[in-house]
C-alpha cells in the first residue's frame, strides 16, 4: 500500500486529489474500441495496486459511473445525465450542423469548426467527407496551435507573448513565433489560410475566420483532406465556399463556451 501524502497548506490532503486523478485515469481507459475493461487490465494499464483499483472501481460503480458486466466494467448509467447535460451545453445548433453537412456534400471534404482554448485549438463541430480517403478529427480533440490553417486564423491579432507560448510548445522552439506572426498576417491579408503537411504529411487544409462582435475572430471554419485533392483551383473554390458559410455563422451569432477569446487569454 502507498503511504498517504502530507496535507496541503489549506488543510486538504493530496490523497483526495490523487484518488480523483486515478479515477479519471481509469474512466479514460474506456474507448469506442474498448467499451469494457477488467480489473486486471486496469491494474496493468495504470500500475496501481489491485486493492487500490478495486476500491476506486467499487466507488465508481456505487455512484453509477461504472457498471459491472460479464466482460468487465463499462460506462455506468449515471453518466447518461451528465452526457445529456454536456450535449445540451456544448453541441452546436442544428442549423450550424446542417450548414456544415451541406458544405461537405458539395465539396466532398471534411468540414470542421475550431475554437481556441488556452494553447490549443479544439474541434467543436465536424462533418466528415463522404470520400473513402478523408481526414477525420473527433469533436473534442485538441490540436496544436503551432501549425495548420485553422491555427493561423485563430491566432490573428494574437499578442506576442501568446505567440511565444505557442512557439515554445512546438517542435521548433520559441523562434517559431516569428513564423507564426508571418503566417497570421498573410491569413489576415488574403482572408483565408492554407496549410500543406505542416502537422501531418499528406494533409492539407483551408480555413477562414468566423467573427463575432467587433469583428473579433471567435472560430475557424475549415476544409481538410488529402493534399492531392487540394490543388490551387480547388483551394480558391474552398475559400469562397467557406467565406460564404462563415458570414452566415457570424450573422447568426456563433459562440461556444469552450473558446478562450484573445482579449481574455492575453491578460
Amino acid at each position: 500500500m502507498t503511504e498517504p501524502m502530507p496535507p496541503d497548506h489549506d488543510g486538504a490532503g493530496h490523497s483526495g486529489v490523487r484518488s480523483v486523478q486515478r479515477a479519471v485515469e481509469i474512466m479514460s481507459l474506456l474507448t469506442d474500441q474498448h467499451p469494457a475493461i477488467t480489473i486486471r487490465e486496469i491494474v496493468e494499464a495504470t500500475g496501481l495496486p489491485k486493492t487500490t483499483v478495486l476500491r476506486i472501481v467499487q466507488t465508481l460503480d456505487h455512484n453509477g459511473l461504472l457498471s459491472a458486466t460479464p466482460t468487465g466494467y463499462m460506462a455506468g448509467p449515471g453518466l447518461w445525465r451528465w452526457a445529456h447535460l454536456a450535449k445540451t451545453s456544448w453541441e452546436a445548433p442544428a442549423e450550424t450542423r446542417s450548414l456544415l453537412r451541406d458544405l461537405a456534400d458539395r465539396q466532398k471534404e471534411t468540414v470542421n469548426i475550431y475554437v481556441m482554448h488556452r494553447l490549443s485549438r479544439v474541434c467543436v463541430v465536424q462533418e466528415e467527407s463522404p470520400m473513402p480517403l478523408r481526414h477525420v478529427v473527433k469533436v473534442g480533440d485538441e490540436l496544436p496551435l503551432w501549425a495548420g490553417a485553422s491555427a493561423k486564423v485563430l491566432l490573428q491579432n494574437a499578442p506576442d507573448h501568446l505567440l511565444e507560448q505557442v512557439a515554445a510548445a512546438s517542435p521548433f522552439g520559441i523562434e517559431h513565433a516569428r513564423t507564426l506572426r508571418d503566417w497570421t498576417a498573410d491569413a489576415q491579408d488574403q482572408g483565408f489560410a492554407i496549410s500543406h503537411g505542416e502537422r501531418e504529411v499528406g494533409l492539407s487544409a483551408v480555413a477562414v475566420p468566423v467573427t463575432g462582435r467587433f469583428d473579433a475572430v471567435v472560430a475557424a471554419l475549415s476544409f481538410s483532406g488529402p493534399t492531392s485533392r487540394f490543388t490551387d483551383d480547388r483551394i480558391d473554390e474552398f475559400a469562397t465556399e467557406l467565406q460564404s458559410a462563415a458570414a452566415k455563422l457570424a450573422e447568426r451569432g456563433f459562440d461556444h463556451p469552450l473558446r478562450t477569446p484573445l482579449d481574455r487569454s492575453s491578460r
